[in-house]
This record gives structure tokens, C-alpha cells and sequence, in this order.
């Protein structure tokens, strides 16, 4: 409720003041938003998401969030419309790094069980390292892994079995390689940006996305 009030003000305030660069801004985050959380629902049921769909999903629920922060940051600064699009692109970017590495929480061990928690798993979400593993395997475990998903998602000897499928498969390094990939795209668009002490912060962030512990956010997507 708190931060759907602060939406709300701040979309209030952009009204008020005639800013409707940062409305349309705004407006536009909360929209991706909302499609990508519907659209991740929808596989959610049909459990038929591909790599390029999940991308699709969370630069939409995710990164449309961080892309619209650093656009509305420039804009509000009077910078240029190229200016706005560049840090905007940069905040996506950042924002697909950051739900990737989100999403090997799910496989890694956690602090209270010393166990890989499965929650994405307990939901039926299709991450990027199971995505990858049930590319990669036969059809016949990818039907039973799929199974699992569908059927035994709260069964925790069941969703176990997948989170050992996709540690032994590859998906947790193919993700990994992903992020970081996003991460050196994020830190290579800032190269053209003169040096300062922002600068050297937005620098500092992108590392934190990509290097961070699970709980480090006080948020989840």
C-alpha cells in the first residue's frame, strides 16, 4: 500500500507541475508492468515459456520499472530526448541482470535451511536456469520435469528433484553467463559517460546487482 501511494503522489505531483515527459514516463512503467505480471501468470498455467518469451516477461515486469527510474532522473534534469533514451536503456539492462540473478536465488542455499529454497519452483515460474535445462535434456525428462512443475510443485521431495535436474544440467551456469553478459553491456554503456562521482555509484550498483546475497533488497520481484 505504501509504495502504490508513492505512485500515486508522484504521479499526482508530475500532474500538478505540467511534467508530463515524466508522467508518460511513469505511466508507461506501470503499464509494462502490469502486462508482464499478467503474461508470467498466464505461462504460470500453460508452463509452455520459451527463453526469448522469458526475456520478453521480465524486461516487462521487471526492468521497465529500473528503466523508468533512470529515464525519469535524466528527464528531470532537463537532458535531452537521446540523452533520456540512453539512460533509460541502461536501466533495463541493469533490470535484466538484476531478475536473473533473482532468479539462481531460487537454486542457491539459503541462510535459514542451508538448502536451495524451490520458491519459483512452489509457483510454477519458468526461470532462466530451468528454462535452459529443459532445452537442453531429452523429451522424456522434460516431461517429467514439467510434470513436477505442474503437479508436485508443493511436494518438497518433488521440487528437490528439479532443483538437483537443473543444478546437474547446466541451466544455474548458463543464466549465470546471461547476467553477466547483462552486467558488462550495463557497465560498457556507461564508458561514454563522463567520470564523477555518480558515475563511479552507478558502477557501484550494477556490481551489487549482479554480486549481492539473497535478502541483501528489502523488495522482490
Amino acid at each position: 500500500m505504501v509504495g502504490d501511494y508513492l505512485l500515486s503522489r508522484g504521479l499526482l505531483l508530475s500532474v500538478e507541475h505540467g511534467e508530463f515527459d515524466l508522467l508518460k514516463i511513469t505511466s508507461n512503467a506501470v503499464r509494462e508492468m502490469s502486462e508482464g505480471e499478467l503474461m508470467q501468470m498466464e505461462k504460470a498455467r500453460r508452463l509452455d515459456i520459451k527463453e526469448e518469451m522469458y526475456f520478453t516477461i521480465i524486461r516487462q515486469k521487471t526492468a521497465s520499472l529500473i528503466a523508468s527510474c533512470c529515464a525519469a532522473g535524466a528527464c528531470s534534469t532537463g537532458s535531452n530526448i537521446e540523452t533520456v533514451e540512453k539512460m533509460r536503456l541502461l536501466g533495463e539492462t541493469i533490470g535484466i541482470a538484476f531478475q536473473i540473478k533473482d532468479d539462481l536465488f531460487d537454486y542457491e542455499l539459503t541462510n535459514k535451511t542451508g538448502k536451495p529454497s524451490g520458491a519459483d519452483i512452489k509457483e510454477r515460474k519458468m526461470t532462466l536456469p530451468l528454462i535452459n535445462a529443459l532445452q537442453t535434456t531429452d523429451e522424456a525428462t522434460k516431461k517429467r520435469i514439467i510434470n513436477i512443475v505442474k503437479n508436485n510443485n508443493n511436494d518438497p521431495k518433488k521440487v528437490a528433484e528439479v532443483i538437483d535436474f537443473v543444478l546437474h544440467s547446466g541451466g544455474m551456469q548458463y543464466a549465470l553467463g546471461k547476467m553477466n553478459e547483462y552486467r558488462d553491456k550495463a557497465l560498457d554503456m556507461l564508458k561514454e559517460i563522463p567520470e564523477s562521482d555518480y558515475k563511479k555509484s552507478f558502477v557501484e550498483l550494477i556490481r551489487f546487482t549482479t554480486e549481492r546475497r539473497a535478502n541483501a533488497l528489502p523488495f522482490y520481484f
